[in-house]
């Protein structure tokens, strides 16, 4: 038998506390009959990140592009700091948006240095030229790349740019600033040197931001809050700590992570990699073997059913070899017999 009880600590919730910046109210579009989005509803709080988090298709670049003002809405309203900015007969232009867009694409343009790229959005505030020029060289400094800053998109690598777009988005010193995935053109190095110095500037900065991404190291690691997106609604919001630890379906624990469903006293259960440890009472068959270089993965065969478990070492067991295994916790899931067939 399983563990028959789950774990009811509840992580405070941050959004709670803090005063809501953006809304988004029963928002639908689509493109033609293709319906992307429907009935919508989120929030981000003054100074909050919020994930959007779901597989390609799900809407997130949908949504980020209506909060622009790049899409039209079909039903529903978008609302920043109490202000109407969007509805399906009505709405402000992007540029009267106080909104910053940082696209997956880098969206350069190919004829501006990056210098030039990033004293745009000054230029555009009414900066004059020199202090703008000057203001874009203190940025690209500070994301470590002031000594690129007569080179033109061509010139740059894929990291370049992208570090070219975030700094044209700081100089736009917005209140909402969206994130499309710009880390899905960056090996691995430079994704985390850009997530570190996003983090870092948007503390600076004090501003809000939804980051739309279909990794769950990402979403998990970087926001106050997440928002799992699946064909256009959101099906669970909150804390990173509650979206791994209690998911609301088999649907929502996949794409935080990965997870094994066991067969329970009562209900199918859900359990981490890391909610298990090798000894202990139950047996199992080692199915599988992955070293993956700080930590090894075994997929073990058991009597409740096929579970991955994760330890912090080297290998220590072949295929073949029967083990012992214990669980530290694990998540009843809500009709599980629907969703496990």
């Amino acid at each position: 038998m399983l563990l028959d009880s789950a774990p009811t600590g509840r992580e405070p919730d941050r959004h709670s506390r803090v005063s809501t910046l953006l809304e988004l109210r029963d928002l639908s579009l689509g493109y033609g009959s293709t319906q992307v989005l429907n009935s919508l509803n989120l929030t981000v709080g003054d100074g909050e990140i919020v994930a959007l988090l779901g597989p390609s298709g799900s809407g997130k670049s949908t949504l980020l592009n209506a909060v622009a003002g790049f899409l039209p809405i079909h039903s529903g309203e978008i609302l920043l700091a109490g202000r109407n900015i969007a509805t399906p007969r009505k709405a402000e232009p992007p540029e009267r948006r106080d909104i910053a867009f940082v696209f997956q694409d880098y969206g350069l343009w190919p004829h501006l240095t990056a210098l030039d790229t990033v004293a745009y959005p000054l230029r555009r505030r009414g900066v004059r030229r020199g202090r703008a020029r000057d203001q874009a060289r203190d940025i690209l400094d500070r994301l470590g790349i002031g000594a690129l800053a007569d080179r033109k998109p061509a010139q740059l690598s894929g990291g370049e740019q992208q570090r070219v777009g975030l700094a044209r988005a700081m100089a736009r010193e917005a209140a909402v600033y969206l994130f499309d995935e710009p880390t899905a053109h960056l090996d691995a190095p430079l994704r985390d040197l850009f997530l570190a110095e996003l983090a870092a500037r948007r503390r600076e900065s004090g501003a809000a931001a939804i980051y739309a991404t279909h990794d769950a190291a990402e979403a998990l690691g970087l926001a106050d809050r997440v928002a799992l997106l699946i064909g256009g609604r959101v099906i669970q919001n909150g804390s990173p700590q509650q979206l791994y630890s209690e998911p609301v379906s088999v649907e929502a624990a996949r794409l935080t992570g990965p997870a094994s469903l066991l067969n329970g006293t009562q209900s199918r259960i859900l359990v981490r990699p890391d909610w298990v440890r090798l000894g202990g009472d139950r047996t199992g068959v080692v199915v599988d073997v992955w070293f993956r270089g700080s930590y090894t993965d075994y997929v073990l065969r058991t009597s409740e059913g096929e579970l991955l478990v994760r330890t912090a070492a080297p290998p220590a067991h072949e295929r073949g070899e029967q083990v012992r295994w214990s669980l530290d916790r694990c998540w009843p899931l809500p009709n599980t017999e629907a969703a496990c067939d």
